[in-house]
């Protein structure tokens, strides 16, 4: 079993940088390693790949710095907070409940640890959710790395679109496909490359710490509404502007139709070609929940919740949300909805 998995990992690796996959006929990584760049120039080989990583550690560790001496700083200006999440009440029972069998138990789980317990259902309900928001992050944690992912893309796209405007290919899109691939970069694309490679790299680091936030959330932490909703109202231009028109009347085009042309296709030219074609029906798809959310946006006169995020709620707006339902569950004169005095299980559950 141990030498079948060998074998067919060598395998995938001697096709992964198989020249015959990447190259159109008659073209090697050995002709490119014989090519003599020009000066500030360099060719792009696969030892690229590699070279970024000590770069995302770098970037790790200024992100540290970053978050700790800048973003703080300016989190605590914007009055916002590290406070702790409620904590549950220490239960053994329900703690092995929640770690190993469900963080959302349903009504009948209820009414069992409510019996082994002696406790009525809604201080259970209670406890699961102090459980859960205690494991959230907290919305000065979201804060500082939205704030780094923020700092960073500013960065990186000012420095690319500086490289992009010095570039003839960028008015002339067939110049991207001449003498392929016999390209040399400039030292300033390279870097490009390697500061993007490298960040990339240094998610996978992090990637188990992260919140993934949008960088416009800052303003919504912040408690800055007019912002955001200006934020949003720009964020939507941009995107259905450059996904749904400069993507595929402009990069599809040459990519698809000029390279073809020009070339002609082998085999990582249907792979590539193939997968930009899927984010394109993701940028559709995106798109749609985009605008969905513009327009009950302009019928309720503010920004709705974004519907492509996962919910975010902390521990207080909960036990809000909590209340109000109590009040209203509570005025109901449903002599069934009563067990004891209390709320039934399943009603609770709702506000789950």
């Amino acid at each position: 079993m141990a030498a079948a998995a060998a074998a067919a990992a060598a395998w995938l690796w001697s096709g992964l940088w198989n020249e015959r996959f990447w190259f159109p006929a008659n073209f090697s990584w050995a002709d490119l390693e014989r090519q003599e760049p020009g000066v500030g120039e360099v060719y792009p080989l696969p030892r690229h790949v590699w070279a970024a990583f000590p770069g995302a550690l770098v970037l790790f560790a200024l992100r540290q710095l970053f978050e700790r001496f800048i973003a703080r700083p300016c989190a605590a200006l914007l009055n916002i907070q590290n406070c702790e999440p409620r904590t549950a009440q220490p239960n053994a029972i329900l703690e092995k409940v929640f770690t190993s069998i469900t963080k959302c138990p349903d009504a009948r789980r209820l009414e069992g640890l409510s019996k082994q317990l002696d406790w009525d259902v809604r201080k259970i309900q209670r406890w699961f959710r102090h459980r859960r928001n205690k494991d959230k992050p907290s919305i000065h944690v979201k804060f500082c790395e939205s704030m780094w992912r923020l700092a960073f893309y500013i960065c990186i796209f000012t420095y690319g679109l500086r490289i992009l405007w010095l570039s003839p290919w960028l008015w002339d899109t067939r110049q991207c496909w001449y003498n392929y691939p016999f390209q040399p970069l400039s030292s300033s694309l390279y870097y490009y490359y390697f500061v993007q490679l490298a960040f990339y790299w240094s998610l996978m680091f992090s990637q188990f710490i992260d919140v993934k936030r949008k960088v416009a959330k800052i303003s919504n932490y912040a408690k800055y509404q007019r912002v955001c909703d200006a934020t949003f109202v720009l964020f939507c231009v941009v995107f259905i502007v450059t996904r749904l028109g400069i993507y595929p009347f402009w990069l599809l085009n040459t990519t698809l139709f000029e390279s073809k042309e020009i070339l002609g296709p082998y085999p990582s030219w249907w792979l590539f070609n193939g997968l930009l074609l899927i984010m394109q029906v993701l940028h559709v798809i995106w798109s749609y929940f985009i605008i969905r959310i513009a327009y009950k946006a302009l019928a309720q006169g503010k920004v709705s919740k974004d519907e492509r995020s996962d919910v975010e709620s902390s521990s207080e707006e909960e036990d809000v949300t909590s209340s109000s339902r109590k009040g209203v569950l509570s005025s109901s004169s449903n002599d069934t909805s009563r067990i004891n005095g209390h709320i039934t299980s399943g009603q609770w559950a709702e506000e789950e």
